[in-house]
């Protein structure tokens, strides 16, 4: 269920495109179909309609697009920049170095990287579980020197050029074990679909738009703006998570809260004035 951190993200969307004379779109980033049921769904779209905002028709479902992101792959595959991986996570824990990504993970040791294709082919008929990931060295020579744009939603901040280091990264999974793509893929697949000029993000996402500037370089995808707002906090000052249990709208609803309770809370104009 959305809870208040997710409540900020869709209205400084809202507004941003409102600034912009432009429309926010809502996007379901469904492609783990195992995990993505329909009655979450629904109460996203509940939710966001109680707090009074208006996304235009039809919204787009990941889950119904893994037929361009398999085609997307398949270009970076033709480039000679993937390569499959047979590690479980148990292993890559096992073999990890003492390099880390900017999320604290250990980077990927590399472990398959040099594998023999008789090897390969042995594993593949034998239909042991595989990912398929960036070979970063080589995709980060082939792109060189990479910019984008960044900027904050107020019509007053001028755009600022940010360097993308998408190396510190290591060698990402672009296809997923058992569902064919990543989120990394997956979206700018979409932004390019969608015609996306602008993305707000929360700050906890920033570092990886590296990735995600590599590869629209390497498919040849426009990339859009990006703004990266603060994250809301929780009583001990950690991001709001749904794994962590966060109160959900729906809780605040079920207690009193109205649609401008919340958005005064977050600071932002209420329905019916200025706060």
């Amino acid at each position: 269920m959305l809870h208040l951190g997710h409540a900020y993200s869709a209205l400084i969307t809202n507004q941003w495109a409102k600034q912009l004379g432009g429309q926010w779109l809502l996007r379901i980033e469904d492609i783990d179909v195992a995990r993505s049921k329909p009655e979450f769904i629904d109460a996203i779209f509940e939710d966001l309609d109680w707090l009074g905002l208006i996304w235009p028709q039809p919204v787009l479902r990941q889950s119904t697009r893994f037929d361009a992101y398999n085609t997307a792959a398949d270009m970076l595959d033709t480039m000679n920049l993937l390569y499959p991986c047979f590690c479980s996570r148990a292993q890559i824990r096992a073999n990890a170095t003492t390099k880390r990504d900017p999320d604290g993970t250990p980077l990927y040791p590399g472990t398959c990287k040099h594998l023999a294709q008789n090897e390969i082919s042995r594993r593949l008929k034998q239909n042991q579980p595989v990912q398929y990931r960036l070979n970063m060295e080589k995709a980060v020579a082939k792109a060189g020197i990479l910019t984008f744009t960044t900027a904050q939603p107020t019509p007053m901040d001028r755009p600022q050029i940010t360097y993308a280091r998408p190396a510190r990264w290591g060698d990402v999974v672009i296809r997923r074990k058992g569902i064919l793509t990543s989120y990394h893929l997956a979206v700018v697949v979409d932004d390019a679909k969608q015609n996306i000029t602008h993305v707000t993000r929360g700050r906890d996402l920033q570092a990886a738009t590296d990735i995600h500037i590599l590869l629209q370089f390497l498919l040849g995808l426009p990339a859009p703006v990006y703004s990266f707002h603060k994250l809301i906090l929780d009583d001990e000052a950690a991001k709001l998570s749904k794994s962590k249990g966060a109160t959900s709208l729906r809780a605040l609803r079920e207690a009193g809260w109205t649609p401008n309770d919340v958005r005064a809370h977050l600071g932002f104009q209420t329905i019916s004035g200025q706060i």
